[in-house]
């Protein structure tokens, strides 16, 4: 199935007035958030109240996922614990940086008797964890793991990675790109999806118009968000123009004509579009109906 992924808000599991306003929101997903956002001394706090608006329902057809804490803080199994009675869409995990800890979580998961729907999302914050990236990714499907790692995608994560290797964060992330593009590289090598980190300067509307356009032209799915301000924007951007699907549309009808089903290639408005192009056009169609049947921009 394909689901829209353009706009992924964190959302603080402290805040319960946040979570309820969250079920009104136009983002793609939500991030119900147990770490960064909430201090140490609220995290049981949080931890009930995620569960209670969880069961409540009412989010509608956004994905929704809990951020847990990192798996070397005293956090983490209760966070798992929560999570997998509250069956959220999935879990997004920090500072995974190895196929063993893709191995433990998912382990943990399965002992905690969580619905395969379930998924874990890991995020690449880490050097050791961009280093290696296509390893993180093959996890999806290595049969040594020994449970399903239930592996759906990476959230990129430029502030912690910026911390730890002092790659500053400037506006363009041109010292990042080798980086980001090596970490989309693995997740499509084995089918994943990666989200784009969140940018900071929520009053920089222009500078985060301008991010969210690099990095759909670099190839993320979507992007995550730190304010709803920003939902709209992003949707806007990661939405593919109106344009690109009805050519779209005419790619793949001129190949659904008897005289091209054996075709390899064929001009169309005096462009010669092979079938690779077909098939991105199917993605294309995917994404822009999967958005419409979400209801909202």
């Amino acid at each position: 199935m394909t689901r829209p992924r353009r706009s992924h808000l964190f959302m603080p599991g402290s805040n319960p007035r946040a979570l309820e306003k969250a079920r009104n929101l136009p983002a793609d997903g939500l991030i119900l958030d147990l770490e960064d956002s909430v201090a140490p001394e609220a995290k049981a706090v949080a931890r009930d109240q995620i569960a209670a608006a969880i069961a409540a329902r009412g989010f509608g057809k956004r994905e929704i996922l809990i951020r847990t804490n990192g798996l070397d803080t005293p956090w983490w199994g209760d966070d798992l614990a929560m999570a997998a009675k509250a069956s959220p869409d999935g879990v997004l995990v920090p500072k995974v940086s190895s196929a063993e800890d893709l191995d433990l979580i998912g382990g943990r998961l399965a002992e905690l008797g969580a619905a395969p729907t379930v998924k874990v999302w890991a995020m690449i914050e880490t050097s050791r964890a961009v280093l290696h990236a296509e390893e993180l990714s093959a996890a999806s499907r290595d049969p040594k793991i020994r449970l399903d790692s239930r592996l759906a995608g990476f959230v990129f994560g430029p502030n912690d990675i910026s911390r730890e290797t002092r790659i500053r964060m400037l506006p363009g992330r041109a010292a990042m790109i080798p980086m980001i593009t090596h970490c989309i590289l693995a997740t499509r090598l084995h089918g994943l999806e990666i989200l784009d980190g969140p940018y900071s300067d929520i009053n920089n509307s222009g500078g985060f118009a301008e991010e969210c356009a690099q990095g759909r032209d670099l190839g993320f799915d979507g992007k995550t968000l730190i304010h709803p301000s920003q939902i709209d924007a992003c949707n806007a951007i990661f939405t593919p123009p109106e344009d690109e699907v009805a050519r779209a549309r005419k790619i793949i009808a001129a190949f659904e004509l008897p005289e091209n089903a054996s075709r390899g290639a064929i001009r169309l408005d005096g462009a010669m579009v092979e079938r690779l192009h077909a098939d991105m056009a199917r993605r294309t169609i995917a994404i822009a109906d999967a958005i419409a049947a979400m209801g909202k921009p």
